[in-house]
């Protein structure tokens, strides 16, 4: 009788701590990281969220947003994953590009490092040209490319992310052999296309929308036809398998508190409900793609596992 009485009195302290944590959070700045510069698709994003965020939480709630650019992203991603888990700091996640840095390099965070807390942004890859290339589809460009092994070149933002993971995929499905030409960004990509100096290019769709009269897409590497592009085929419609795109969402230290964390979560859906977010996301030219905290987790797990694979099979350092 004395066990059970005690057994729930404890329970009862517990749920009465929990119910004071979740009431009291945030009493308090939170910091979402972004371990990228301002301006870029991950800050606005960052600061579109954060600025709904404050309004989910109640009034008196602040979100800041702070960039520690660097790395690719590194000095971000690991001081999300080494901070204290209280629910004050966040940090934006970009999948696969955080997750690919754990394979060509020494990290202090792999994909376990983290609470998963949403994603926001499913920015599907696509295949371009140039509008001045003579290949109007992505049959014609692939002929061209197996004519001439090795010759055709693909420009890139960068190795080890969405964009290279495209062009390996692509090539693996096509049995076509690309040189791949990495950049330093998309803006220069996208340079090096429009002035010729690259036969075609695999770019996120956000990066391009704004270039309909100077590039073509061929194929968007994604489930489904993009509302922002709903004439132009997928991959798989082509007969091509692949899926590859920049994932953006929010992730915190791993070991968050279950009331702070159902705090947050339940937040976040309310943010991704609003009609308003919604239109601003859509006309900043963000494809959203909301996934819950396990979908997320599950999704950066099946992302780490293909970045293994391709570092393993290709490796790009």
């Amino acid at each position: 009788m004395m066990k059970t009485k005690l057994q729930a009195l404890l329970l009862a302290l517990l749920a009465l701590t929990g119910g004071q944590a979740l009431a009291e959070y945030p009493d308090k700045p939170i910091s979402i990281i972004v371990g990228y510069s301002a301006g870029g698709g991950t800050d606005v994003m960052a600061r579109t969220v954060g600025k709904y965020l404050e309004a989910a939480l109640g009034a008196g709630s602040s979100v800041v947003i702070k960039n520690e650019p660097g790395a690719g992203g590194q000095i971000g991603f690991s001081h999300v994953a080494n901070a204290k888990p209280d629910g004050y700091t966040l940090g934006t996640f970009n999948l696969p590009a955080a997750v690919a840095l754990t394979y060509d390099r020494k990290a202090d965070y792999n994909v376990n490092s983290y609470t998963y807390l949403a994603n926001f942004v499913d920015d599907p890859n696509t295949v371009v040209v140039s509008a001045a290339s003579p290949h109007q589809t992505l049959a014609d460009f692939l002929k061209a490319a197996k004519a001439q092994p090795g010759a055709y070149t693909i420009g890139l933002s960068s190795l080890g992310g969405n964009d290279h993971f495209s062009a390996i995929m692509l090539s693996k499905a096509t049995q076509a052999q690309f040189n791949l030409v990495p950049f330093k960004g998309a803006a220069q990509a996208r340079t090096a296309l429009l002035g010729g100096h690259v036969k075609g290019a695999t770019m996120a769709l956000s990066q391009i929308t704004k270039y309909k009269d100077d590039i073509r897409v061929l194929a968007v590497l994604s489930e489904q036809r993009s509302p922002f592009r709903p004439d132009v085929p997928t991959a798989k419609e082509l007969g091509y398998d692949i899926q590859m795109s920049s994932l953006r969402g929010l992730v915190a230290p791993k070991g968050l508190p279950q009331p702070v964390f159902q705090r947050l979560t339940q937040a976040l859906e309310k943010v991704n409900a609003n009609p308003e977010f919604q239109a601003l996301m859509a006309k900043q030219g963000n494809p959203m793609a909301y996934m819950s905290s396990e979908a997320y987790a599950r999704t950066a797990t099946q992302q780490s596992a293909v970045a293994k694979g391709i570092w393993e099979a290709t490796p790009w350092k």
